[in-house]
């Protein structure tokens, strides 16, 4: 039988490549998404994958919504926490409704999820996690205090996380993207855009799918000994 995977912020972008990738390589996939209906339908019409729309930033709408898909669909044994939003300001800026949106949904979001899906992985004795981090978690960004500390966040609960997984055979990893072709970068001003292309040393943004096969590599039932680790997919932008 194919292993369920759950995929946050789904149906659009590097969500999108990745459902796709997993279905492709025969998992079944559940694509949550927080509020964008057309999207949504156009992102089954096109798939047939389906959709399940729940607020990652709310901890009982997850725990919900990851009940209600084990029960429809199976048990949840591979899960894709990508979810995320912006809102970008300097310091002196930026309300502390954009702090606490960016770290609900970007950080707390990762919380959630894994608290409605880890005990039943726990209990079968196999998990994949993988959460979806950023460069400017890792370099920091101007203007992006509030996404660089939630996507900072996420590498040090993935690591904790892997360190309670290990022993159930539940791995928890981490995928950091540098700037890849989607919406949430295509609203960067062109001036800004060609700056941020020059400093990537391959010359170009990264795709959505070589963000997606990733993403695939680390939930195969194969990738038992890779845990606790992040992935770095960003062109040679930022290394250490």
């Amino acid at each position: 039988m194919a292993r369920v995977a759950v995929v946050t912020g789904g149906t659009r972008g590097i969500g999108r490549a990745i459902c796709v990738a997993l279905k492709d390589a025969g998992y079944t996939v559940v694509a949550n998404y927080a509020g964008n209906d057309a999207a949504a339908k156009r992102f089954t019409d096109e798939t047939g994958m389906p959709t399940s729309k729940f607020d990652v930033a709310d901890y009982e709408a997850c725990q919900k919504g990851c009940a209600d898909i084990a029960e429809q669909v199976g048990p949840i044994d591979v899960l894709v926490n990508n979810a995320g939003i912006t809102r970008d300001a300097t310091l002196i800026r930026m309300t502390r409704e954009d702090w606490d949106q960016v770290i609900d949904t970007n950080l707390g979001s990762c919380f959630n999820m894994a608290k409605a899906v880890f005990p039943g992985m726990r209990e079968r004795g196999f998990g994949r996690i993988v959460n979806i981090g950023s460069i400017n978690g890792q370099a920091g960004q101007y203007g992006q205090v509030n996404y660089a500390a939630a996507k900072s966040g996420i590498h040090g609960f993935t690591k904790a996380l892997a360190q309670e997984g290990a022993r159930y055979n539940i791995t928890v990893n981490a995928v950091a993207p540098g700037y890849i072709d989607t919406d949430m970068v295509a609203a960067v001003p062109e001036n800004v855009l060609e700056k941020i292309i020059e400093k990537v040393p391959v010359g170009r943004l990264g795709h959505a799918n070589e963000i997606a096969r990733g993403v695939l590599f680390l939930v195969r039932d194969e990738a038992t000994f890779i845990t606790g680790s992040t992935l770095s997919i960003n062109g040679g932008q930022h290394m250490y």
